[in-house]
């Protein structure tokens, strides 16, 4: 799956999650939720998928399967493109 962190899915994500810089501080800080990372990720598919199967593939890959995907989304959203 390619995700695309536009400025739409990014304020979406945002709507439903609160500040991005505060998810970033929670995941630096190793406080991020399985719930938040799967949001965030779902909000910023190029090509939507629905959202209980996309959570049950993150699930079923593991979440160090996940893990290096958020940390390239969340450098940039920090720093951008």
């Amino acid at each position: 799956l390619r995700l695309r962190p536009t400025f739409s899915a990014l304020v979406a994500a945002e709507a439903e999650l609160g500040p991005l810089f505060a998810l970033c501080e929670r995941a630096a800080a190793g406080q991020l939720t399985l719930a938040e990372m799967v949001a965030l990720l779902w909000h910023c598919l190029a090509e939507p998928i629905p959202r209980a199967d996309f959570a049950d593939a993150v699930v079923a890959a593991g979440l160090a399967t996940a893990t290096p995907a958020l940390r390239v989304l969340l450098g940039q959203i920090l720093a951008g493109r």
